[in-house]
């Protein structure tokens, strides 16, 4: 037998992780990284942290799992917590973000076959998306990487430019149900929506009848410096999918809606035998006290200022850095063309025990823990100047 017992369908490194302590990964013969990917932007306490394990541990005494055909008071609590806080009026509890991302699709095309209009299927999704690897995510994107082998996709998708409200209207017709768009491209190169884009196709909604759907999957949740990135263009969305940082490491996500964009999903439209049980909301409690609490968004901001700002005094010292792209500690470092950014993210990982996410258009991520302190940027700023100049002698060599 050739194939190894984990499908290989990952691209695995020799980092192998046994424990974590903070900001940083220990692997299992002692090496210590310091974790600037979080997980790709999962673990927004880090690792261990003391609140996230006890509550862990006394919810896992009391109840873990029941069926959703019963009452769930943490549930109910944690929604509740969610919509006081956000644009929402309910909350479907998933286990990744590709199911919550699946939901809000789902969510879309029956609230038009509530309102008699089920021919308006049709959802408009963007170049260097990533929604997930459901059929129906991988169908929303244009990405040869993900849909290759995985044909005929499902249909009811139309993908243009990113950032291109004149392609994104032209694009909408008769049989239109809303679109799909990340507020912040992770995967697709740490990109915003500018803001005209995404007010545009605001309006759009609003004028035709429309939803929009934001995937803050990875831009939610403290991680772009408000809660939610949306807050930062001064909009809302009709329905959105939120996971990664929700459970902080936990296998956690959601899909929040307005009662307008929810008005289709009844008893028997949609379900999740593990989404929401009681071991996930316990979690999602502990990690929303922490994100919410005093001071924490706060810091996302300012410490978010001191490491972009220290990145982009890296630029003039390194001939390989190009520009500094993103949001609060959602940041990417454009590398220019003839350096490949995965191999550089690679050296990094190897030689300088500094742990980054490569990403589209030739961009290292920078996805810290959210409870990064000055001395996690000093050392993250030394690892990555001295990563960029033996890579170019390794170059030049």
């Amino acid at each position: 037998m050739s194939i190894t017992p984990l499908m290989p369908v990952y691209p695995r490194c020799d980092v192998r992780p046994v424990r974590g302590e903070g900001c940083y990964l220990i692997g299992e013969r002692g090496e210590r990284y310091l974790d600037f990917a979080s997980g790709i932007a999962v673990n927004l306490l880090g690792h261990g942290h003391p609140k996230l394990v006890k509550a862990i541990a006394d919810q896992a005494a009391r109840l873990m799992h029941t069926s959703n055909l019963y009452g769930m008071p943490l549930g109910e609590k944690f929604a509740q917590r969610l919509v006081d806080t956000t644009f929402a009026d309910t909350v479907f509890f998933t286990n990744s973000g590709a199911e919550a991302v699946e939901c809000a699709i789902k969510t879309a095309r029956r609230y038009h076959y509530a309102n008699g209009q089920a021919h308006r299927h049709k959802i408009i999704s963007f170049d260097n998306a990533f929604h997930g690897r459901t059929l129906g995510t991988i169908s929303a994107t244009s990405q040869p990487k993900m849909r290759d082998g995985f044909e005929p996709l499902l249909p009811g998708f139309t993908v243009v430019p990113f950032n291109d409200l004149e392609a994104a209207t032209a694009a909408v017709d008769d049989n239109t149900a809303g679109f799909l768009v990340e507020t912040v491209q992770g995967e697709g190169g740490v990109t915003p929506a500018t803001q005209e884009f995404l007010s545009g196709l605001r309006k759009l909604c609003d004028e035709q009848g429309m939803l929009l759907i934001l995937d803050e999957v990875q831009c939610g949740y403290a991680r772009t410096g408000t809660f939610f990135a949306y807050e930062q263009y001064g909009l809302t969305p009709d329905i959105m999918a939120v996971a990664k940082g929700i459970g902080a490491g936990f296998p956690l996500g959601a899909c929040l809606a307005t009662e307008e964009a929810a008005k289709g999903m009844v008893f028997g439209t949609h379900g999740s035998t593990y989404g929401g049980n009681p071991l996930a909301m316990a979690v999602g409690m502990a990690v929303l006290d922490e994100v919410l609490g005093d001071g924490f968004l706060d810091h996302v901001n300012s410490i978010g200022a001191r490491l972009r700002s220290a990145l982009e005094q890296l630029i003039p010292n390194h001939d390989m850095f190009e520009d500094v792209r993103g949001l609060g500690l959602m940041l990417g470092v454009k590398l220019k063309d003839d350096v490949d950014s995965r191999s550089f993210v690679a050296h990094l990982r190897d030689d300088h025990g500094l742990l980054t996410v490569g990403a589209g258009q030739n961009v290292v991520r920078i996805l810290p823990p959210l409870v990064i302190d000055e001395s996690h940027v000093a050392e993250c700023i030394e690892k990555l100047s001295a990563g960029a100049r033996s890579f170019a002698e390794a170059a030049a060599a």
